[in-house]
């Protein structure tokens, strides 16, 4: 399978898994522990692909440390900004229909509320699902630079069964329904109609598909063997690492009930990056004549 068919199935895979989850609470009965063990192991993916996976390989392709260092830093930043602006990884809308999780365990809506951080789980007054929608559809779009630059990455030093940025896409795949379930919460919790809430969820669902091919070919026809695919890699980790940060530090570091569960589903997540990296075809050590006819250079220009 070519390059671009690969990402194109990829991103087939992630709309409908974004479909599903702007569905999720009529296909599944989200408890509030089962909301957050999800967020806990995708949170470990996240990061450990960020750190295995996106930053070494955007190393490599820029040849230089403290280039990969501000690009991660970029990324960092910029997703602190989004998520400061539009409480973008505010996942802690209700989960269940009727509200029982909430009434039976009342000490989950106090923790983060001491800590400044908003995930209430019983009150959505004063999220705006517009702003909520437009800083999740900002960082989608990221989510598709990263699927398409470790994909581009990957496949140039062939990937274990071609499965080029396999990691990458479990990431985003498993990290896009509760994005999506977020969004179509707090509309229906204030009474946005069905058709409305609809056509958010498409909307949403064609993010990443976007962000993912307007880079893979802007990557691949306007900037080829340029640093644009360094950076996008080294800027996609630092998202990732921010998406991550967001999502477990609340839940983790902050929740005094199911701590023990949390830890062990983030570690699992951490656990299940370092297989997909140590799978055949994931040496970072092959990966440089790719990018550089001088390849038998491996200093580091600061």
């Amino acid at each position: 399978m070519s390059t671009a068919a690969l990402l194109i199935v990829y991103c087939l895979l992630i709309a409908a898994a974004s479909l599903a989850g702007g569905k999720l609470s009529s296909l599944l009965r989200m408890t509030h522990l089962r909301t957050q063990l999800l967020m806990s192991g995708v949170g470990g993916l996240m990061i450990g692909i960020a750190l295995l996976h996106l930053l070494p390989h955007g190393g490599e392709v820029l040849r230089s440390h403290s280039q990969a260092g501000v690009g991660v830093l970029i990324g960092l930043t910029v997703m602190f900004l989004l998520i400061r602006l539009f409480h973008t990884h505010d996942h802690g809308v209700p989960v269940t229909e009727n509200g029982d999780e909430v009434n039976a365990q009342p000490d989950h809506q106090h923790t983060h509320c001491d800590h400044g951080h908003s995930h209430d789980h019983g009150d959505v007054k004063g999220i705006s699902w517009a702003g909520l929608f437009f800083g999740l559809l900002l960082h989608t779009l990221v989510d598709g630079v990263a699927l398409a630059s470790s994909v581009i990455a990957d496949a140039s030093h062939g990937a274990w069964l071609g499965l080029a940025g396999l990691g990458t896409f479990l990431a985003v795949l498993l990290h896009k329904p509760l994005d999506a379930f977020a969004i179509i919460s707090v509309m229906s919790k204030q009474n946005w109609p069905q058709a409305a809430q609809n056509a958010a969820n498409l909307a949403f669902s064609l993010a990443c598909p976007i962000g993912a091919l307007a880079f893979y070919f802007g990557a691949t026809t306007f900037a080829a063997n340029s640093g644009v695919l360094g950076w996008g890699l080294t800027i996609s980790a630092g998202f990732f690492i921010g998406i991550a940060l967001a999502d477990l530090l609340p839940e983790v570091a902050f929740h005094d009930h199911d701590r023990g569960k949390l830890t062990t589903a983030f570690l699992l997540g951490i656990a299940i990056a370092v297989g997909i990296e140590n799978l055949p075809g994931h040496d970072h050590g092959t990966h440089e004549p790719a990018h550089s006819e001088h390849s038998h250079d491996h200093g580091h220009d600061h």
